[in-house]
């Protein structure tokens, strides 16, 4: 006979309430869920097909990133090149047949062999080829594809961080090809604002000033003609009222925002203008920022964003604390969308929108209105199917394909899943599974009945002999679901976590609240009023 403890049978029926509770306020209206206990107020994220918003495809630069990269090690060269005293007639960045490439013309032949040692130094993923007195580097193609792969990976995070600053719930953010990121923003409707956070790079570097050329200004509009000197660029500092300023700084970076641990918006206790207090990590940043300032001490040291001066103060003290101000004019809408940005982080590279396009709420309620049908009509099908086939044990299984839904809804709820078109796809799946199991041990019972075993031995028999295949077939689906979750993107993934959760929920509800409530029914029965 059937035999299930009454501890399982308690356990089975908690698990389907606290599943029943969780579930419920994704059913309801608003009124009715505005009224559940703030504990309840949770409900499934439904994707962007489903609810409507913004579907945003950027494109990152890695070239301008790649051609940095180069020319940060062309000049770290130069300055090795320098102290070793090893004469060159030229040192730059050209085209080569494999993109770019750093090219050196050196003086004395007998040198090549020290560059190449000197090269290999800077960057190890080098490949150097030497003609007499030509030396040509290029970085490797597995480095460029890892390094192209950690930029992107480094976006998707820094994208991340905006959007959720931004307050925007449930994003989706993909990664598409070598070079292209997908930003889904269920609910916002005008992308405009968060678009244009997400195209600004943000790069905050900190430069010493050159001291050998002086800062030209000129009105703004106007051309400029500025001295060339290896090593210094001459980038823009606004100075208000059309006045702009061109600082001599230097190529190489002497720290970068990456260490920034906060920026908060606050008042220059000078001017009484907005600016943005930084405050740098207390190990590697708080050290390097006390380095630069008693080197620099008693002169400039500029802060570059985005290639533009925002100052190039005189360094007036050491600082010890790790604590810095951001001045200028900036208006408090500047101060604050500057401190939003470098609390987020910097983009390693510029990104560029590709495609943009909105869906519109209406369309995705009436792909929910539609999902919801199909949900409805399956579990009727398969629920009159059941009864038809099997009668009160196609209850019993009607009953437990129910709570089956109710605690797929639960899971995504408490797993904060996002609930797709596809997805809705996945539940109508889950319901025709759902029942397979059930199908497969009612036919085994009724073999073991057509052998003349009694109906109750019958019933256990069945449970036991069907096992093995329910549990095969299920492992099976469960298998391609993971298949699915690990190399699809999006919609893609949301089917997989719905077939996957949808499974699982199936074996339970199968071999333990259908179990049970026949277990139940069986013990106030008779053996000739079993019958399936």
């Amino acid at each position: 006979m059937l035999v299930v403890s009454k501890t399982r049978i308690a356990t089975t029926l908690s698990i389907c309430l606290i599943g029943l509770m969780f579930a419920i306020p994704s059913l309801v209206n608003q009124s009715t869920y505005d009224r559940l206990p703030t504990f309840l107020q949770h409900t499934v994220n439904l994707g962007l097909e489903l609810k409507g918003g913004s579907h945003i495809q950027l494109e990152v630069d890695l070239k301008t990133v790649q051609k940095e990269r180069q020319e940060s090690i062309t000049d770290e060269a130069r300055k090795q090149l320098r102290k070793q005293n090893i004469k060159y007639s030229r040192l730059n960045v050209q085209q080569h047949e494999n993109g770019s490439a750093i090219h050196i013309i050196l003086k004395d032949a007998a040198d090549a062999s020290k560059v190449k040692k000197i090269l290999s130094k800077i960057e190890k993923d080098l490949e150097i080829t030497i003609n007499n007195t030509d030396v040509t580097a290029v970085i490797s193609q597995n480095s460029m594809d890892e390094f192209a792969k950690r930029i992107v990976g480094e976006s998707i995070e820094v994208i991340r961080h905006r959007i959720d600053e931004t307050g925007t719930k449930e994003p989706t953010i993909l990664r598409q090809g070598l070079d292209r990121i997908v930003v889904q923003l269920p609910g916002v409707e005008d992308p405009a604002e968060v678009k244009r956070l997400l195209g600004k790079t943000a790069i905050l570097t900190f430069h010493g000033v050159d001291e050998e050329l002086q800062t030209i200004h000129a009105r703004e509009g106007e051309k400029v003609q500025l001295p060339s000197k290896p090593g210094v660029m001459y980038l823009p500092e606004e100075r208000g009222e059309g006045i702009v300023s061109y600082v001599p700084i230097k190529k190489q970076v002497s720290l970068t925002g990456k260490s920034l641990v906060d920026a908060q918006v606050s008042m220059d206790s000078r001017t009484g203008l907005p600016g943005v207090s930084i405050k740098f990590d207390s190990v590697e940043g708080t050290r390097k920022i006390a380095e630069l300032s008693a080197k620099y001490l008693h002169k400039q040291f500029a802060m570059v964003l985005d290639g533009k001066v925002l100052s190039a103060p005189v360094f007036q003290a050491v600082l010890t604390d790790g604590n810095a101000q951001i001045t200028g004019n900036f208006t408090m809408e500047d101060a604050t969308e500057l401190a939003l940005l470098l609390r987020a982080g910097s983009l390693p590279a510029p990104l560029n929108v590709v495609e943009e396009r909105n869906v519109g709420p209406s369309l995705g309620a009436d792909s929910i209105a539609n999902g919801k049908n199909a949900t409805i009509f399956a579990f009727v099908f398969v629920g009159l199917f059941m009864i038809a086939s099997y009668w009160k044990f196609g209850m019993f299984s009607v009953v437990s394909l129910f709570c089956n839904i109710m605690l797929l809804f639960a899971c995504l709820t408490l797993l904060g899943a996002t609930l797709t078109l596809p997805g809705i796809a996945g539940i109508a799946l889950t319901i025709g599974m759902a029942v397979d199991s059930n199908v497969l041990i009612y036919e085994r019972i009724r073999e073991e009945v057509r052998m003349g075993i009694r109906p109750s031995l019958a019933v256990s028999q069945g449970y036991k002999m069907a096992m093995t295949t329910i549990i095969d077939s299920n492992l099976t689906t469960l298998v391609g679901s993971i298949v699915l979750y690990e190399f699809g993107s999006g919609p893609i993934k949301g089917f997989a976590v719905t077939l996957a959760l949808g499974t699982v929920i199936s074996l339970f509800t199968t071999f333990s609240l259908t179990k049970s409530i026949i277990a139940i029914w069986m013990r106030n029965k008779k053996e000739q009023e079993i019958e399936v």
